[in-house]
């Protein structure tokens, strides 16, 4: 069996696979591997003409894919401490400054992340009125605009966290910080959906398939590294081992109760604020 996947090149996504992708997963299907953007892999998800067996997706899209897709309980990305930040110009620059974004230009790497819908319910209790206007761009073309002064404030994943120092600019909000306080839960952000279609077996196998992997990662670090370093878009490897570190924990192991939670509790809040559809009773089961 060989079942096709796309992923992200980003350094927690090739950390997780690099055993499976690479054969070394006992009894695990091969993989047919295609690297792409979450924002195109969760377009892919909504479409009906691809045909990948496996993607990895935002928690934010489950709402419109889970007839098709089922969510596995391992393989993602969710946690502490790893939310999506607000990046403004520093205070004196004439940039925005303060919790007031009302009817500024926001950059996002896209309206289906769960980057922007935690963005939304921020956005919803802090900013008066809303802002005035959101543009979709590439992550990593978001800090530079936010510099340049071609949008107002940009809201940052992945490495950002690490480096937006380095483009002088300043964190107006933390979504993570925003979610666990008003939540107590983690942050669900990037999710591993594999098609329902397959059947119950091969979901499972698929789920272990991965749990596998992420574990074999752990116990050799040095292992996954050329892998990672292949993919990382010249990141410095100090930021990669940075990214690894805080995407990749006990919930990519197993979501288990807390992960539930998070992900139910994101998706049922959104839902009230009509931001996504609701989620029926046993939406996120799994075989």
């Amino acid at each position: 069996m060989k079942l096709k996947i796309a992923y992200s090149p980003c350094p927690n996504d090739t950390f997780v696979f690099d055993a499976w992708a690479h054969g070394r997963v006992p009894g695990a299907p091969r993989l047919d591997v295609t690297f792409a953007d979450i924002d195109v892999t969760n377009g892919w998800a909504e479409g009906d003409t691809d045909d990948h067996d496996v993607l990895k997706v935002s928690y934010a899209v489950l709402p419109w894919i889970l007839d098709e897709y089922a969510l596995l309980p391992c393989g993602g990305a969710l946690g502490r401490g790893c939310g999506p930040l607000v990046l403004t110009r520093g205070a004196g620059s004439g940039a925005v400054t303060g919790a007031d974004l009302a009817g500024k230009t926001v950059a996002v790497p896209s309206e289906r992340s769960t980057a922007y819908l935690l963005f939304r319910l921020w956005a919803a209790e802090t900013v008066p009125g809303g802002v005035g206007n959101v543009v979709v761009m590439p992550f990593h073309e978001i800090m530079p605009a936010v510099r340049d002064g071609k949008v107002d404030a940009g809201l940052v994943i992945h490495e950002a966290r690490f480096t937006y120092q380095n483009y002088g600019l300043h964190c107006l909000a933390d979504m993570g910080e925003h979610w666990e306080a008003t939540t107590g839960l983690p942050i669900p952000l990037g999710a591993i959906v594999a098609r329902r279609s397959l059947g119950e077996d091969t979901l499972r196998l698929l789920a272990e398939s991965a749990r596998t992997s992420v574990r074999m990662a752990w116990d050799d670090p040095p292992a996954s590294r050329p892998y990672v370093l292949e993919h990382a878009q010249e990141m410095d490897p100090k930021v990669a081992d940075q990214h690894i570190g805080l995407y990749v924990n006990e919930f990519t192991a197993d979501l288990g109760e807390h992960g539930y939670a998070a992900v139910r509790g994101l998706l049922t809040r959104a839902a009230a604020e009509g931001l996504v559809p609701p989620l029926g009773p046993d939406a996120l089961s799994f075989p």
